[in-house]
């Protein structure tokens, strides 16, 4: 276990006492990597998980190298939804209280007061740039915000800003920097379609990968829950007013049914907020402040909002649905069990999604399985043991199960060694035969290839 304290980092004296008045003990793994390389001036790409520590991981040595003395844009951050453009930019206005001589920080994201925007970039540019790409490129556009002078730039959430369709915007953001630009690329993980994009902008980059002990935080109690037979709103409704969660969040994979749960438990005496992508931005932006100033014990929200809501005190998390998209399985969980506390996460499934869950626990996530039993939460069978159980007899062919049989009525010693003997060889020989079939099937189909190359000569 490392060492390392936030002095260690040769920040500005401000940002320790910043620090420590925000609680933070000492620096999360991605943060003892990433300062020293932002801080030596180097590009850095960051891979690491959700809820690792990431933005004052890039916050601190931004703040720590821009120049208050100079009014000019110094440093932009582009994250691809609201919800994180006003995290980083609610961590970042944290940090500038204690500045001996605050930095001008803007947040830009769409579906806010553009002209307002404009006519204040028009007295002054700021030092840090938060925002949305769109809305960014739009000011850059408008030849309103001069982004040529910073020699930072930060890409959050690569891998989402991908999958929004957001890459090309941040190109072209991109280029208008100088040629010594310092680039931070931060993501959960780094999809092949990334790879050119980084390439392009960045020559010898610092990669940090920093691997997670364990996929799902090991403070978050992981239960998986069966639906069948039961009504799936009242299920929610009692898994959630069973204990007295400081914070509740429950996902669902539409806006359809974040409106449908939020009514029924409204409906049942609840204070809800809904957190969808219908929602018009300015209630949006109310609704999450609320969230932040813990207005509401319960929030029911679409995937937008599970890389937005960044609050330690969620202590349980209910999946209404696996999601459509597996790799925010993680990002969801991952809202609780923050900062040492504990947390549970709770995720409803049907007996068809058998095949959604394994593939779950493939990427090593481990869940307990549970029901519910006269108003009470017990652990109950795993939901494989019959399969389990089944599958080793299902695997062997006819002549061995009758042999397996055979031996099972009282035999003499090593007995027992000689049925596994020939089980193995068995599966062996059926590994050998499935492995010569693919040869010869690669083999075939390699020839057709060259025939058809000749053909078409």
């Amino acid at each position: 276990m490392s060492n390392m304290t936030f002095a260690d980092f040769q920040l500005k004296p401000y940002l320790l006492t910043a620090i420590k008045k925000i609680n933070f003990q000492k620096p999360t793994p991605v943060q003892e990597k990433v300062i020293p390389v932002v801080m030596a001036g180097q590009s850095v790409v960051g891979q690491s998980a959700t809820g690792s520590g990431k933005t004052h991981a890039f916050l601190l040595p931004l703040f720590s190298k821009i120049d208050p003395a100079k009014q000019e844009v110094q440093a932009v951050i582009t994250t691809p939804s609201r919800e994180l453009a006003y995290q980083i930019y609610s961590a970042a206005k944290q940090l500038n209280k204690f500045a001996d001589v605050p930095l001008t920080i803007h947040n830009y994201v769409g579906g806010t007061d553009k002209q307002h925007q404009l006519d204040q970039l028009e007295r002054r540019q700021p030092q840090l740039v938060i925002g949305t790409p769109g809305r960014v490129l739009d000011l850059v556009k408008s030849q309103a915000l001069d982004i040529h002078t910073a020699t930072m730039f930060v890409v959050d959430e690569a891998d989402m800003t991908l999958d929004m369709g957001f890459l090309h915007e941040v190109d072209q953001i991109a280029s208008h920097f100088p040629e010594d630009l310092q680039m931070m690329v931060f993501s959960a993980t780094i999809p092949q379609k990334l790879r050119p994009f980084l390439k392009k902008y960045m020559e010898n980059p610092v990669v940090e990968e920093i691997p997670t002990t364990a996929v799902i935080n090991p403070d978050v109690d992981n239960w998986l829950m069966s639906t069948k037979g039961q009504d799936r709103n009242q299920l929610v409704y009692q898994l959630l007013t069973m204990g007295e969660p400081y914070l509740a969040l429950v996902f669902a994979n539409t806006k359809e049914r974040v409106v449908e749960l939020t009514h029924y438990l409204e409906e049942q005496g609840l204070k809800v907020a809904m957190i969808h992508g219908g929602l018009e931005a300015r209630r949006r932006k109310r609704t999450m402040r609320q969230i932040r100033d813990l207005d509401f014990q319960y929030v029911v929200a679409t995937d937008l909002a599970a890389r937005g809501i960044d609050i330690d005190g969620v202590s349980l998390v209910i999946n209404d649905d696996l999601p459509t998209d597996l790799e925010y399985f993680v990002h969801r969980v991952g809202r609780t069990g923050r900062n040492g506390m504990k947390g549970t996460a709770i995720t409803l499934y049907e007996p068809a999604e058998d095949d959604l869950i394994a593939k779950l626990e493939e990427r090593g996530i481990k869940f307990v399985p549970k029901q519910l039993k006269n108003g009470r939460v017990v652990t109950t069978h795993d939901r494989n043991r019959r399969k389990h159980y089944k599958r080793r007899q299902e695997e062997l062919d006819p002549s061995m199960k009758g042999y397996v049989k055979k031996t099972k009525k009282k035999v003499k010693p090593g007995y027992k060694k000689r049925i596994k003997r020939a089980i193995k060889e068995d599966e062996q020989q059926k590994r050998r035969l499935e492995l010569r079939h693919k040869i010869r099937k690669a083999k075939r189909a390699r020839q057709k290839q060259h025939r058809r190359e000749r053909n078409a000569r």
